[in-house]
């Protein structure tokens, strides 16, 4: 009966850990559930000295090199759902967290400009000894790759950009939106990054809030760096998108909110010869909410012997929605 009593109250007092565990960190039980799940799906997590840098990056996969590069605020982790899958499909994946983001180096004196982050990559695929990969960006990634194919054009083999700034284009928001300060804040940055299947979605309890706009206290400070830089116009593309003559894959979620689809139309019109994918009922997140869609088409691309001939093709909204949160 005493062990009886004593076992129930150590499951007890383990289910009441867990709860607080949850309670107050649960972007960090978040965290744990997406690097588990790589790491059962031989996913690597690795360091490297780069460029001055200490740079974490997810490895995976046997075959032609594939370089992938997050967005602003991100890291490789948003890549969790299309690391496996490309790897699955005969690339070998490198997803690495830029200077300031995930658990990469967070220098104070950067700028954190894409001209940086752009030689931070060149320097991990030195370190990494990839003379020469697939290069794919997502959002500020997409910029940073493409800066990459014009800069270094012997290092990027084939070019993928996926929902990507770049180019000038009229934004209706500020800086102010990609660092929230408050749940309304938060609230408009969710729907500014995702279009919302459900008219009456269930609100995040508020200790989650809490612990989101935390980590943005916490790390803001980078992405209002980032912004600036590239706010201040000195690395936009708009007249050198036809110096990019690596073969093009652009992939762009119909319904993304924070960069139209129409900049996305105006990069394939200025890169020769490049194709445009189109991911109806998809946001600024298709490489997470649609990856499914987003990977069949990356490795099409990738794979095809010789490269497509260009053009524009709209894939059908898809029939399930990721349930990884993005950060």
């Amino acid at each position: 009966m005493k062990l009886l009593r004593r076992t129930l109250l150590a499951v007890i007092a383990l289910a009441l850990g867990a709860g607080a565990l949850f309670y107050f960190n649960p972007l960090w039980i978040a965290d744990q559930q997406v690097r588990l799940r790589l790491w059962r799906a031989n996913v690597k997590s690795e360091y490297v000295e780069a460029g001055g840098y200490r740079l974490h990056y997810f490895e995976a996969g046997e075959g032609a090199p594939l370089l992938l590069i997050h967005g602003l605020g991100a890291r490789g982790e948003d890549w969790s759902r299309m690391i496996p899958a490309l790897a699955s499909h005969g690339f070998h994946v490198y997803a690495p967290d830029l200077p300031g983001y995930g658990r990469s180096s967070q220098p104070k004196d950067a700028d954190y400009s894409i001209g940086m982050e752009e030689k931070a990559v060149v320097a991990f695929s030195q370190a990494v000894h990839l003379p020469h990969a697939f290069v794919a960006g997502w959002s500020m990634g997409g910029w940073v790759a493409m800066k990459m194919a014009l800069e270094h054009p012997k290092m990027v083999d084939r070019l993928v950009v996926y929902d990507s700034a770049a180019i000038y284009f009229p934004a209706d928001f500020g800086a102010e939106l990609f660092v929230p300060t408050d749940a309304p804040g938060l609230f408009r940055l969710a729907a500014a990054l995702s279009p919302e299947p459900n008219p009456n979605p269930r609100p995040l309890p508020d200790f989650v809030v809490r612990a989101v706009l935390r980590k943005f206290a916490e790390n803001g400070w980078v992405i209002d760096r980032s912004m600036a830089a590239m706010t201040n116009g000195r690395d936009l593309l708009d007249f050198r998108l036809s110096e990019i003559h690596q073969p093009t894959l652009i992939v762009w979620g119909a319904e993304d909110h924070l960069i139209p689809l129409e900049v996305g139309r105006r990069i394939h019109e200025g890169i020769p010869g490049s194709t445009l994918s189109i991911l109806e009922g998809c946001g600024h997140l298709a490489p997470l909410e649609c990856w499914q869609t987003a990977t069949e088409t990356t490795e099409k691309f990738l794979h095809a012997q010789p490269p497509l001939p260009g053009g524009e093709r709209t894939y059908p909204a898809p029939n399930y929605r990721s349930s990884s949160p993005p950060h």
